[in-house]
């Protein structure tokens, strides 16, 4: 029988090996907009250890790997940003995202007082923007022009979701 993945809160320790994993996960983005100056591949270690200090940061395990990760925070209008939604590529097209995104919301509103979610993808991310969508997320306003081959577009849903159901 093989191990299932589970989904916890991230340590300090845990630093590191996220932000690896976050290298190679971002490789194929920033190989579709051709720019490897991307945000996610300059992060340092020690803004990402600020990141899990002052938000939420889940992790996937596979027994002691980790094989995902994403993060969020609520701003004091209510609105729980989230990024970074990450899978390890042998991991992907298994529903780990959306596991790993619905454990995320479900955690910020148990813990505030989220109105609602928003996150940003890249403009030709198609896999991102389909399994947003899937999940309820919708585009709101226009794509946000960062680079010359890179458009943010931001999308967002209601948390009254889990309001409702708890």
């Amino acid at each position: 029988m093989g191990m299932s993945v589970t989904i916890s809160t991230a340590k300090s320790d845990d630093a590191e090996n996220i932000l690896k994993l976050q290298y190679l996960c971002y490789q194929t983005e920033a190989e579709l907009y051709g720019d490897y100056s991307i945000e996610p591949l300059t992060q340092t270690l020690e803004t990402l250890r600020a990141e899990l200090d002052g938000g939420t940061v889940l992790v996937a395990r596979l027994g002691d790997e980790i094989v995902g990760s994403v993060r969020g925070a609520v701003d004091d209008d209510g609105t729980a940003r989230i990024g970074k939604l990450i899978v390890h590529p042998r991991m992907q097209r298994h529903g780990l995202g959306g596991r790993l995104l619905r454990a995320l919301e479900e955690r910020l509103a148990d813990e505030s007082e989220a109105k609602r979610y928003r996150l940003a993808t890249g403009h030709r991310s198609e896999i991102g923007l389909r399994l947003y969508r899937k999940l309820g997320y919708t585009q709101i306003g226009t794509a946000e022009h960062v680079s010359r081959r890179l458009s943010m577009v931001t999308l967002e849903k209601s948390a009254s979701v889990y309001a409702a159901s708890a």
